[in-house]
């Protein structure tokens, strides 16, 4: 769907970080259908009450080896990853914070934007499940097409991957999404002619973009040790090269990218190898530093909900 949209049609509280002028005659479309098609709008959160909530195998390490998370430091860490978005020509859009809600910032869990409007999700940990609510009503008041809502199982956004238009990756650990949450988003996907792989993977890992994402039409990062030899089968029949990160990179959420479109990466300056190796391939790597956020086990993927991509 197109909608008229304008930066002065927002309220303060939910005012849109523009990165450009917008023309005030200009149509705006609201919709993902890939992860690489050029990014225009992101869904941010800020981080004043982050803290490290022991719900994954990367926070309960961080919490084991005495790390803890500063907000103050964080807010600033995702100041730099909004400027970044920003200087890339990306608007950011963002809900506010609310001392409830602690790891709001990870925008990527609670709703998921698909081609045809926002889709609520049903996350599987207890402490997340107010976020929908909240997201949800931030962006409608934006104007954001909304499409409904997963109403069985459980299912995270983390969880989802546009392979490519008509085709999504759908992960399950039974842990933060279940089978039975991953067939209804399935059949959300399958009921507008789209197809869906679903694939299961250890809930050490929390989530599948933490083992798996595409970065540009024809080529993905991923841990293959961690992920079903039959969905990395599927993957390169599909003629989607990989480009293998290590398990090790994968608990420094090395694979936990974000394509910008047009052969740019936003990238943890902390994925020092990746980085090295996807410049080489002839990517420009925008490189930010998220340790607060790493720790807690997410990464920029997971800090960033794609609004609006043009078509992949």
């Amino acid at each position: 769907m197109l909608f008229d949209f304008s930066v002065a049609d927002t309220s303060a509280e939910d005012a849109l970080i523009q990165a450009a002028p917008l023309r005030e005659d200009v149509k705006h479309r609201w919709s993902v259908d890939s992860e690489y098609g050029r990014l225009t709008d992101v869904l941010v959160s800020p981080p004043p009450h982050l803290e490290i909530m022991p719900c994954n195998s990367v926070a309960v390490d961080a919490l084991a080896r005495g790390l803890e998370c500063c907000a103050e430091t964080a807010e600033r860490q995702h100041e730099a990853l909004i400027d970044a978005l920003r200087k890339e020509g990306v608007r950011c859009a963002t809900v506010p914070a609310t001392e409830k809600l602690p790891d709001l910032s990870f925008t990527r869990d609670a709703v998921l934007m698909t081609p045809w409007g926002l889709l609520a999700l049903r996350p599987g940990a207890e402490h997340r499940r107010a976020e929908v609510e909240h997201v949800v009503a931030h962006a409608r008041g934006w104007g954001v097409p909304y499409l409904g809502a997963i109403e069985t199982g459980i299912i995270e956004g983390g969880d989802v991957c546009f392979l490519r238009p008509g085709l999504v990756a759908i992960g399950w650990s039974g842990e933060r999404t279940s089978k039975e949450g991953a067939l209804a988003l399935k059949h959300v996907f399958e009921s507008r002619g789209w197809q869906a792989i679903l694939t299961h993977f250890d809930s050490y890992f929390l989530h599948l973009d933490t083992l798996f994402t595409m970065i540009d039409a024809k080529r993905a990062v991923a841990c293959i040790e961690a992920l079903d030899p039959a969905f990395i089968g599927q993957v390169k029949a599909l003629g989607i090269e990989i480009l293998p990160v290590t398990p090790f990179e994968v608990q420094r959420l090395g694979t936990n990218l974000l394509s910008l479109g047009e052969r740019r990466i936003l990238s943890s300056a902390d994925n020092v190898r990746i980085n090295m190796e996807l410049m080489r391939l002839g990517y420009r790597v925008i490189a930010v530093d998220i340790d607060q956020f790493t720790r807690c086990g997410g990464g920029v993927h997971c800090l960033t909900q794609p609004l609006a991509r043009m078509p992949g």
